[in-house]
């Protein structure tokens, strides 16, 4: 029996390891041949290994038969590079159908201390590197009229975290591009769509202060497999009617975001002066403000 991703080409960026790596396997497994892409990095971005990329497209390729992928080590960070990433599929395979931009980095820091240069280096991986992927990606799906984008979101931008303005800030924007993509891109017939994904993983286990065995019962119950699933399916043709939608996994839980919304207005036919907003606006819109919640404390029952 075809897999839902049958004569389809990938690129999956990030996936030497963890979630991505799991992307890459579920995409092969589902009948596409993958551009494994990861330039081997630490998770502060320091550093190149090509080893993680050759070892999954082994793991594929044992799988699934040779030819089924290739790796590729080039930066997302980079325009150029970017672009190598995307001829690599069109070199190799012909062309290229979809786009999971995966590839990230951590430099966490209290706001008051956090440097120019590790702000810079997370927006340059994650935002940055998802725009210079896809970009790479659109004249190729642009002509063929078909073609999908999968985006790594995260609940740091989407509700909230500690330490984590870059990362944060990097996501949120992650979500606005994609949005804007399935905009643009939609009389063409290319979907793009967010994943916020809850999965064990070197970035999880770099967060500093957490117990060793909260993390291994968290590892048993959100693995990255569970986020490859719903990437495979937003992949493929059978998500024909997703677009501009941010969905999540955690352990065997899919759910469905909402999007900002006006969820209050209020109207004075005289307008407005700082005092009347202070007396009026202020009271009537005081309870419906979004708290300043953690992750944990929206999700607060666990993965099952």
């Amino acid at each position: 029996m075809a897999g839902l991703l049958e004569g389809k080409v990938a690129v999956v960026t990030g996936s030497g390891r963890g979630i991505g790596r799991a992307i890459a396997l579920a995409m092969a497994a589902e009948g596409a041949q993958v551009v494994v892409n990861d330039v081997g990095a630490a998770v502060d971005g320091q550093g190149f290994d090509s080893t993680p990329a050759q070892q999954v497209v082994a793991e594929i390729e044992a799988l699934h038969g040779q030819g089924q992928a290739v790796a590729c080590t080039d930066s997302v960070a980079d325009w150029g590079s970017a672009q190598k990433i995307v001829q690599t599929a069109i070199d190799k395979f012909g062309h290229i159908d979809i786009v999971v931009n995966n590839a990230g980095i951590l430099r966490d820091r209290m706001f008051h201390y956090m440097s120019p240069e590790e702000f810079d280096a997370v927006i340059k991986v994650h935002l940055y590197g998802a725009f210079n992927v896809s970009r790479a990606a659109i004249p190729y799906m642009r002509k063929q009229l078909s073609g999908a984008f999968v985006h790594m979101t995260s609940t740091s931008g989407l509700i909230g975290s500690i330490g984590q303005a870059n990362y944060a800030a990097a996501k949120l924007g992650i979500a606005g591009l994609s949005r804007s993509i399935a905009m643009d891109m939609q009389r063409y017939n290319i979907r793009s769509n967010c994943i916020g994904p809850h999965a064990f993983s070197r970035m999880i286990e770099s967060i500093p202060g957490q117990d060793e065995s909260v993390l291994q019962a968290r590892a048993a119950k959100t693995r990255p497999d569970q986020v490859a699933v719903l990437a495979a399916f937003l992949a493929s043709d059978a998500a024909a009617k997703v677009s501009g939608q941010i969905l999540g996994a955690r352990g065997n839980e899919v759910y469905l975001y909402s999007q900002p919304r006006p969820i209050r207005t209020m109207h004075r036919s005289e307008g407005w002066t700082p005092s009347t907003m202070a007396e009026q606006i202020l009271p009537a819109f005081l309870p419906n403000f979004t708290p300043l919640e953690r992750t944990r404390d929206v999700y607060a029952w666990d993965a099952i």
